[in-house]
């Protein structure tokens, strides 16, 4: 007689995210806390490895021409989409096209301008035919681009150049990303999503390493509530959490284990952007002394533990080839710095004798947020400034300030999507609409980045980016604050979990113990 062997239990990992998409659409996204999912749902040609590294993801291999303008990737035989179909070069330039398209109005277009004409047909100036996207057999791609693009690996692993599945869409419309419709060729596959409450992926039988994944459902809960997802932690409901209270660092370690808490080093900036559209940000000497005033080893110190380290450049320490110019104010005593700062204030009129300055901070509903803008508003009224605070959920902050909403002071931040210095100075490209929140606009650092756009040498053209960042910051359209880590709690059963620049941690090369 035959014995029916037990099932398997099924392995599952809760993941707390951070907060709420505000699409799975990859033409729609922009922040990590988007990215933690999409990119187990979609695979794009290149993918980040558990240590950070460019890897072959859908592509199996490339090659690139000697004058570093096109590539050629070979998608894996094996790669297919999760209702069975395989994954095309086809399926690559019609995702491209379909995020280029003015159309899709993705704000996040501009990462794929690198490829030959895809600027010029985001801004209605040339014709899809005329991208650098072509499909030359079923399994190969080429891509052509402008010009040399140091980086062009690590774009392709972008949400910008995820795949999208043409049938879905074209059956389902925008219902594409709803949970039974969704067809992704990742590892994961999407069953359940209940707003404010928690997303369900599982195991994509279809996709090409599936039998080395090792988890099979991925559960992710998309609260914003620090102090609760601590809890949950702890409480053994979460497997991982991103983002705790940073001043609750030493507090989490003596508790948890040093073993469970991480901080890591990242390439990412935390800044506040003035609106300089309206009075008194339009005026330079009020952001001047406004960036001065601000206390930044406090915030790096009592607020988050020593696990961010103070700032005054956009672009972070580490970037290979690139030095980053000095500003006068970082080597001054913060008293010294308040005491300019009042009086630039009241050269523009502000102050004693002067208009009442009133400040309106706008920041996503975040604890370690909350408490820099209480910090901040503190600093600011020592220079006799009038200060309130208001708060969104990340999802529609970040849609306030993409759609062009006025405001005073935003808080924002940036997280490498590559390691290099233009990925940061293109956030104040007068034409970044999406990303330059601030709208600061001026004409001779937009000139100094299309330089270094069109120069080859890397030397030169990391010189090019310095003289750009010192011009930008000297006119402080955004006061950088800290250099970011990236907060993690991760169980000690959780396998897998790699500490990385840029904060990558795909379900797929996870176990659980």
């Amino acid at each position: 007689m035959s014995l029916a062997l037990p099932a398997l239990a099924e392995t599952v990992i809760r993941r707390g995210n951070g907060g709420e998409p505000q699409s799975l659409d990859q033409a729609q996204i922009s922040i990590d806390i988007e990215g933690f999912i999409i990119r187990d749902l979609s695979e794009g040609l290149t993918v980040y490895d558990a240590k950070g590294k460019v890897s072959p993801g859908a592509a199996e291999s490339w090659t690139v021409s000697d004058d570093g303008k096109v590539y050629t990737f070979k998608i894996r035989d094996a790669a297919k989409w999760s209702d069975g179909s395989p994954v095309t070069a086809a399926d690559f330039v019609y995702s491209m096209t379909r995020l280029l398209d003015p159309a899709t109005a993705a704000g996040y277009a501009n990462i794929l301008y690198p490829i030959k004409s895809a600027e010029a047909f985001n801004q209605k100036k040339a014709k899809a035919e005329d991208l650098g996207l072509k499909a030359v057999g079923e399994k190969s791609l080429e891509i052509t681009l402008e010009r040399p693009t140091p980086y062009f690996l690590q774009l392709m692993t972008h949400y910008t150049a995820l795949p999208v599945n043409k049938a879905s869409i074209e059956k389902d419309g925008k219902d594409f990303t709803k949970p039974g419709k969704m067809v992704t060729n990742g590892a994961y596959m999407l069953t359940e999503y209940v707003a404010n409450d928690h997303i369900t992926a599982v195991k994509n039988p279809n996709y090409w390493d599936a039998a080395n994944v090792k988890i099979d459902k991925v559960i992710y809960n998309p609260s914003e509530d620090q102090a609760a997802t601590e809890r949950m932690f702890e409480n053994g409901e979460l497997d991982m959490a991103y983002n705790y209270q940073a001043d609750q660092r030493d507090f989490l370690t003596k508790k948890l284990g040093a073993d469970q808490v991480f901080a890591s080093p990242a390439l990412s900036t935390y800044y506040y952007a003035f609106d300089s559209r309206h009075e008194p940000f339009s005026d330079v000497r009020v952001r001047k002394a406004l960036s001065m005033a601000i206390d930044r080893d406090f915030l790096a110190e009592k607020i988050f533990g020593g696990a961010q380290l103070p700032a005054y450049n956009l672009v972070p320490e580490g970037m290979e080839g690139y030095t980053s110019p000095k500003f006068d104010i970082a080597d001054m005593d913060q008293l010294d710095r308040e005491d300019a700062a009042k009086a630039l204030l009241k050269e523009a009129g502000y102050g004693e004798g002067g208009k009442p300055l009133k400040i309106d901070i706008r920041y996503n509903t975040n604890e370690n947020h909350k408490k820099v803008a209480i910090a901040v508003a503190d600093m600011w009224k020592a220079v006799g400034a009038t200060v309130t605070t208001q708060n969104l959920d990340v999802k529609a902050h970040y849609a306030y300030l993409q759609e062009g909403g006025q405001f005073d002071v935003a808080r924002a931040a940036w997280a490498a999507d590559y390691a290099d210095p233009e990925n940061f100075l293109n956030l104040l490209v007068s034409t970044n609409k999406a990303f330059n929140y601030g709208h600061w606009t001026n004409a001779k650092f937009d000139a100094l980045m299309k330089a270094s756009y069109e120069e080859r040498d890397q030397a030169k053209r990391m010189q090019i980016m310095q003289e750009a960042e010192a011009l930008a910051l000297n006119d402080y359209p955004i006061t950088p604050m800290m250099n970011y880590a990236s907060l993690w709690l991760v169980s000690r059963k959780v396998k897998g979990f790699e500490e990385n620049t840029v904060n990558e941690h795909l379900t797929k090369y996870l176990s659980i113990e």
